[in-house]
């Protein structure tokens, strides 16, 4: 079953707020265990985990800064 709008635009805040800083501790941490490599090499990592994580959540995010699609059209508000 898909979620809902609210219900992704709720999950994809979850994710920013509490999975992302999270997965930057992991792979900061991970990083340390292996040592200092060269400094292309540690930006090439980092650059490929900064694009590996959104990766899952693509779904999620998708469509989320636009307005609802379930809500009606704004008709006549009568103001500017």
């Amino acid at each position: 079953m898909a979620l809902s709008y609210k219900a992704r635009r709720r999950w994809s805040l979850v994710v920013l707020v509490v999975g992302l800083p999270v997965y930057i501790v992991a792979c900061v941490t991970v990083m340390n265990w292996l040592g200092r490599p060269s400094f292309w090499v540690e930006l090439l990592v980092y650059v490929g985990l900064g694009i590996l994580w959104a990766l899952p959540f693509r779904a999620l995010f998708r469509g989320i800064g636009r307005a609802d699609p379930g809500t009606p059209p704004d008709r006549g508000s009568g103001g500017a």
